[in-house]
């Protein structure tokens, strides 16, 4: 059994708050029709990852207690334990992951699943899987550099140029590991852009609330990284811009917090939002759980809507296919306890697996 799980969505109270902004809506929504239902799960998926040859993979949401971690979708509807039943299952030793949100394919074919722990940072790792050879690539701790009191590595980006893999931390900062060294350090821990704003966050005209009742003020969450590995972009779940900071910065462990600080960017407007990826052209999508909708931040900042759809009640991981579309996992977060104020009313099923077209070329790994 995993160890008992600490929920990250618990309100949090940090020093520095961004005022709340109104966003910048531009072209009005596409026809729902360009939305389509790759599939209608049973078990609430995490977040979606696509291989370079087109292998759809899911995490399976924590809050649910699902029997494997991570699930392959495959052609004839049905899915099976990824990478094998073993390392799907709960750990055992050392095989098996406790439980898992975050997960990417890089552009080599390796999967890198992010194995949070169930809560406990102590226990993180990434879990690198070579979909080519089928084997496994490495296993890597997260190492306690990378963390901080109360951390929960949530989501991660790869940067395949430098070999390191960018973790959003609930907490509120960036985590960094070297995927071939092991060594790990933290970023932007006291910086305004990786803090929750003080912005409700409002699925279906329902606010959302921890199991004590208090409104959800989650820090950093979505995470992404840009086709030439160049900048990461970034943002509270509960916030209303997206941010993004250049990999140089993030990759010198020396680099003074101010010198930091100083390279971080205000990107554009965005709404409350769990889940985000980009394209080649630098539009960055993103989940609009209050809006039934998955939108975009234009390289121009301004965002607006793309797809506005009912059966798309709290849209969570996003990621772009070899194909030019753009995955998204469909899983009523909003009805879990721990966002319900403690009510469970999440159902047994209707979950979905969607997609729709990109404005930009696509490149694997996002």
């Amino acid at each position: 059994m995993p160890p008992p799980f600490r929920s990250p969505f618990r309100r949090r109270t940090f020093a520095a708050r961004c005022a709340a902004a109104a966003l910048t809506v531009g072209a009005p929504p596409a026809l729902a029709e360009s939305l389509q239902i790759v599939a209608t799960l049973d078990r609430a998926p995490g977040n979606v990852t696509v291989t370079p040859d087109g292998r759809l993979l899911l995490s399976q949401h924590q809050f649910l207690e699902p029997e494997h971690r991570v699930v392959e979708f495959l052609e004839d509807g049905s899915t099976r334990p990824f990478p094998t039943p073993e390392w799907a299952g709960p750990r055992d030793g050392e095989v098996g992951m406790a439980a898992v949100l975050g997960l990417r394919a890089g552009r080599d074919g390796v999967v890198w699943m992010l194995d949070n722990g169930a809560g406990d940072a102590s226990e993180a790792r990434l879990v690198g899987w070579d979909t080519t050879d089928d084997a496994l690539e490495a296993v890597v701790p997260v190492p306690p550099e990378a963390s901080i009191e109360g951390s929960f590595h949530n989501d991660l980006a790869l940067d395949a140029t430098r070999g390191l893999a960018y973790l959003a931390d609930i907490a509120g900062g960036i985590a960094v590991v070297d995927l071939a060294t092991g060594e790990g350090w933290r970023r932007l821990d006291d910086h305004p852009s990786a803090d929750a704003e003080d912005v409700d966050f409002v699925v279906r005209g329902k606010v959302l609330t921890d199991p004590e009742g208090e409104p959800v003020r989650t820090a950093l969450n979505p995470i992404t990284i840009s086709a030439d590995d160049a900048w990461v972009y970034y943002g509270a779940m509960n916030g209303t811009a997206v941010w993004r900071v250049p990999t140089t910065a993030l990759a010198d462990r020396t680099l003074p917090a101010e010198e930091l600080a100083a390279s971080v960017e205000r990107h554009g407007d965005k709404p409350p939002s769990d889940g985000i990826t980009i394209d080649a052209e630098g539009n960055v999508y993103v989940t609009d759980g209050g809006g039934n909708a998955i939108g975009v931040t234009r390289p121009d900042g301004t965002y607006s809507a793309l797809v506005v759809d009912a059966r798309i009640e709290w849209p969570d991981g996003l990621s772009t296919g070899p194909d030019g579309h753009v995955y998204a996992t469909v899983n009523r977060l909003n009805r879990t306890a721990e966002l319900g104020g403690g009510e469970d009313s999440a159902p047994d099923g209707s979950y979905y697996l969607v997609r729709f077209p990109a404005l930009g070329r696509t490149v694997p790994g996002r």
